[in-house]
């Protein structure tokens, strides 16, 4: 049980998340960045955890707000599954996060189909959001289902990060690195993005279906040497092929195609930190791009918030990007969750000290079900309370078993879906004791 002297802390924090995904939602970003309508059709095509919300947004735009004639508007939306939302003109399908199902496979090819089907005269309006990679699957020539989900499994247990793992997968594709828009040419095309990926590289936001790629078939070859990847015959082969390279910057494809960055991890830690400063504490921000092992940048944070401590500094220290963590036990989390447990082992002892470790999509690793919790929970006294209970933080830890760990101690962060996506969100709060 959490004493009663932290939880006016940990309802500080929560707000805090609350806040930075309230920021980042399509309700709050996307009205005012849809473009007129065409004197065709609007071709949406969404996919991502936003997918749904994004598309729902839309449709109201469209058919309430302009009155466009219903029959002008259609399309296909793709979101993990337990994201999506009740649509009027747009298909919308749920399908599987991290590791791709059927329902990305037929998402995948009505996406392509419908912008086959789109003509000079019509938009092709595709709304982005993180997940977007792994919930339209249409592999390349010569390699089936099952080795493309042989890839994902190998590539998220390898540590690799977001942009390595998306350079393999887009020289996999017949619909990511921007082969969307080359299948939708000559039609105009205008996608509106939100950014998971640090530093929002838009050939990074789901794979860039519809942006040139700067990475290349050798790229993809040299990450799965650099992490001694085990493949399928049929992807070592479709590596090498030419056929398989990526439309470059110059592409024709791209004549007709804009890209708009709707919000940005950035723009939601901002919100937190209005926040912060509002509750009368300094904001220290390390950064909405933060990279790395899990483990190891909760010991570098730790050491910091035991800095600021030690000058008796009232400070909340934020940050987002995208950890990695490499498998090596048999248990089940995620990297804000190996963070919080390796941050909270690192601040043992420490009083005046809580923090919030969690995913602004709502899920946090996990086995892919709605349930699965956003994040969790830490401070100084964590190590205590779990050693009383008969936990062993470095036990589970070691065995990359941190949601067991927090459910044990009921310290999980536990949300459902957002429906948005701008990745993690941490907050230190330093205070006096």
């Amino acid at each position: 049980m959490v004493p009663a002297m932290h939880i006016e802390r940990r309802l500080f924090l929560e707000s805090l998340f609350r806040t930075a995904v309230a920021a980042a939602h399509p309700a709050t970003c996307l009205p005012t960045l849809l473009p007129p309508p065409p004197t065709g059709r609007i071709v949406l095509l969404a996919a991502g955890k936003a997918a749904g919300s994004m598309a729902e947004v839309a449709e109201a735009h469209y058919l309430d707000r302009l009155r466009i004639v219903a029959e002008r508007v259609g399309g296909v939306a793709v979101a993990r599954h337990g994201y999506g939302r009740h649509l009027r003109r747009v298909r919308m399908i749920e399908a599987g996060h991290p590791v791709p199902d059927a329902a990305g496979l037929e998402a995948a090819a009505r996406a392509l189909a419908l912008a086959d089907g789109a003509g000079s005269d019509d938009l092709v309006l595709v709304l982005i959001s993180g997940g977007a990679s792994a919930n339209w699957i249409a592999p390349a020539k010569g390699i089936a289902f099952a080795d493309k989900q042989a890839v994902t499994r190998a590539l998220l247990r390898s540590g690799a990060n977001i942009g390595e793992i998306n350079c393999v997968r887009k020289h996999l594709s017949r619909i990511k690195g921007g082969r969307l828009a080359q299948r939708a040419f000559p039609a105009p095309v205008v996608t509106i993005a939100i950014s998971d990926v640090p530093h929002d590289d838009p050939s990074a936001i789901g794979s860039g279906p519809t942006v040139p790629d700067p990475t290349t078939l050798a790229d993809a070859r040299a990450i799965v040497a650099r992490y001694k990847l085990q493949l399928p015959e049929a992807v070592t082969r479709a590596l090498a092929d030419p056929a398989n390279e990526t439309p470059k910057p110059g592409d024709p494809a791209f004549t007709h195609s804009r890209f708009i960055l709707g919000v940005r991890p950035a723009d939601a830690l901002a919100a937190a930190k209005r926040e912060v400063l509002a509750a009368g504490y300094e904001c220290l921000l390390l950064g909405d791009s933060l990279e790395g092992e899990a483990r190891a940048v909760a010991q570098a944070h730790a050491q910091l918030a035991r800095s600021l401590r030690a000058q008796g500094r009232r400070t909340v220290i934020l940050s987002g990007g995208e950890l990695t963590v490499t498998i090596k036990g048999k248990g089940c989390g995620g990297p804000n969750q190996e963070y919080a447990l390796a941050l909270a082992i690192a601040l043992a002892g420490l009083r005046g000290v809580a923090a919030i470790a969690a995913d602004t999509d709502g899920t946090d690793g996990g086995a892919g079900n709605i349930n699965d919790p956003a994040g969790a929970f830490v401070d100084g006294e964590t190590v205590a309370r779990a050693e009383a209970a008969g936990l062993d933080p470095a036990a589970f830890l070691v065995d990359n078993n941190s949601t067991e760990f927090f459910a044990g101690l009921g310290d999980l962060l536990q949300t459902g879906p957002t429906f948005t996506n701008v990745n993690d969100f941490r907050a230190i709060v330093v205070d006096t004791p």
